[in-house]
């Protein structure tokens, strides 16, 4: 395991989606006009691929230089099965 420089960030930003798909489900709940809902729903789905975005910029600056520096080949096969599942 590596050190993580942003994981205070990524978790203050997945906190945030959180509360943003909370109130999503409330606007639901409360019988919100549907494109309002549609449109809160894309900004969480935003807001999640951007912590997707700083977690690979992190992974691929600490884990996987490390993992190349050792020949590592398990965590390259690991980053490019994650990036499938991603995009």
């Amino acid at each position: 395991m590596h050190p993580h420089e942003h994981t205070k960030a990524v978790i203050n930003r997945l906190s945030r989606a959180v509360g943003h798909l909370n109130a999503v489900k409330k606007m639901v709940e409360d019988g919100r006009d549907c494109s309002e809902v549609l449109i809160q729903l894309s900004a969480v789905k935003a807001e999640i691929n951007n912590v997707s975005k700083v977690i690979l910029k992190d992974h691929l600056e600490h884990c996987i230089v490390s993992a190349v520096q050792e020949k590592e080949e398990d965590s390259l096969a690991s980053l490019l099965s994650a990036i499938d599942k991603i995009v």
